[in-house]
Formats: C-alpha cells, structure tokens, sequence
C-alpha cells in the first residue's frame, strides 16, 4: 500500500488524456505498469513507490487504454503508440530525459521509446517485457489467459482470479482478495470492456502489427546503447524467461538478473529485492 502522498494531475497529449500521480524529488522515473486486465500505474507499484520516492520524483502514469487515461490504443502499431504517447507525457513535464521502469505492457512501451528516441532516456529497468520472441512459438498459457479475458463468455471475477493466482505469480495464494477485487472493478469499466486495449491483433494486416511488436526483428536493438537492467522472474508463465538472455546477449549494455521464485509481476512479488536493486542500478555508475 502505498503511503506516500501522491500528487495527481492529467495532461493531454494529442487529444488524450493521461492521467499520472507523482511524488518525491530527484532524477525523474517513469514507472510504466504492465497490461492484464485492470491494471493501473500506482496499484502496480503499489509496493515501490515510496521506496524509490527516497531518492527519485517517481511519475507513475496509467497507460492509455488503462486505469483513468483516455481509452483507445492503435491497433496497426500499439507498442508505438504507448511509445508516443508517454515520450509525449515527458514533453508536457518539460523533462529532457528520464529512467523509465517498465513491467510487461510497460517494458514494451519503454523499450520501443528508447528504440525510437534514445536520447530521451537516461536507463532503462525492465521486468518480463513483453514483445520479446512474439511471432517465434506459440503464446504461453499465460499470455494466452490474458488475452482471452474480454473474448468467450467476457470478463469475470473467476476468469481474473484464474489469470491472477495461476500464472500471473509464482505463488497465488499470496495475492490478498481486495487486490483482485480492485482489478476486476477496473476491468469492466464499460470504456474498456467496448474496447480493451490489449487484444490479439486480427483482420487484414495482423501478421505486420505482430512483426513490429516483435523487437527481437528490429535491428536497432544491437544498437541500443541505453544502460539497461533487464529483471525476470524464473517461473514467468506470460512472457518467457529466455527473453531475457536474448535482451541480454544483443543489446550492448544491458544486465540481466533472474528472480527466483517469482513469476511474472517482480515488482509485486519481490518488492524488497526489486527496489533494493533498481535503486542502486539507477543511482550507480554503469562502467
């Protein structure tokens, strides 16, 4: 629970509304909240936030689509425009650069800003980004929960519950009830349900969206020169942990840490060693 006070505001970038909270001083940090359904940026970070508030000003945005920013995501290239529309949220905040933290959905987002703009970010922490070998295998069991929520029979608190406890962490009876309750709520927000932001790509043109939200195709990666620490929990079921080898073995400066038993939401799941090492990575020298 973050006690922290927060102080919340919306700007508009290109018609839309983002909605952000932020606290403490020091180097800005961009903490971008992953994409399950009823996600939002300060309930992700729920267990970071005052933490790193000790030595950063953490701005902490709901993604577009998500939480109380404008809903709507551009299918044709959705990494994109997360990408546009957070580099767009740093201009509103006068910031030059910033770290960028980012979880899934927002690992996504992060990385394809600092492809598309690297000198607008200073380093990057990334924790089970998505994008990494999408178009290479079948999508996990995870993934596939995930992305089955809003088809079928629609939303429901069970369907939630089920994605939460069995793939979402290593150990779901972790997971207090008020938690799930509090996403299902956001989930079925009518805006959202019309139209859920993060869906299997289909219809004419699929195969392209799906190429570009595959990084492991972009060349730029080899060439991404951003002081990057990659953070993976071994027991991932949505986005596998051998993405971040991969993440590991092309881009030029980036570490890699695996998390053991933990899965999917590090930041939830191991709060003290996530803040502890984020902290100290973002704050060191990288040489």
């Amino acid at each position: 629970m973050t006690r922290t006070a927060l102080t919340e505001r919306t700007v508009t970038v290109a018609g839309k509304d983002i909605f952000f909270a932020e606290t403490g001083e020091g180097p800005a940090v961009l903490l971008l909240h992953g994409g399950g359904p009823g996600a939002s940026g300060v309930s992700n970070y729920s267990r970071n936030i005052d933490e790193l508030a000790r030595n950063f000003r953490v701005i902490v945005p709901d993604l577009p689509g998500y939480g109380r920013s404008s809903k709507g995501v551009d299918r044709s290239d959705p990494f994109g425009y997360l990408a546009d529309n957070i580099r767009g949220l740093l201009d509103a905040l006068n910031l030059g650069r910033a770290h960028l933290v980012g979880n899934s959905y927002g690992g996504a987002c992060a990385l394809r800003l600092a492809l598309d703009t690297p000198e607008r970010v200073e380093k990057m922490v990334l924790m089970g980004p998505g994008g990494i070998g999408t178009t290479r295998g079948l999508p996990t069991p995870g993934l596939q929960s995930l992305l089955s929520y809003y088809t079928g029979d629609g939303p429901s608190r069970d369907k939630l519950e089920g994605f939460i406890r069995k793939y979402l962490v290593f150990d779901g009876a972790t997971v207090p009830d008020e938690v799930i309750d509090e996403r299902y709520r956001s989930s079925i927000d009518p805006a959202v349900v019309a139209d859920p932001p993060l869906r299997r790509p289909s219809g004419p043109g699929a195969l392209r969206t799906l190429w570009g939200m595959d990084f492991t195709r972009d060349r730029r990666l080899r060439r991404l020169a951003t002081p990057t620490l990659v953070i993976w929990g071994a027991d991932d079921k949505v986005n596998r942990p051998s993405g971040g080898r991969m993440l590991a073995h092309t881009m030029p400066n980036c570490d890699l840490l695996l998390a053991a038993n933990t899965g999917h939401w590090v930041q939830w799941e191991r709060a003290d060693f996530f803040n502890a090492v984020t902290t100290a990575f973002l704050t060191g020298s990288t040489r």
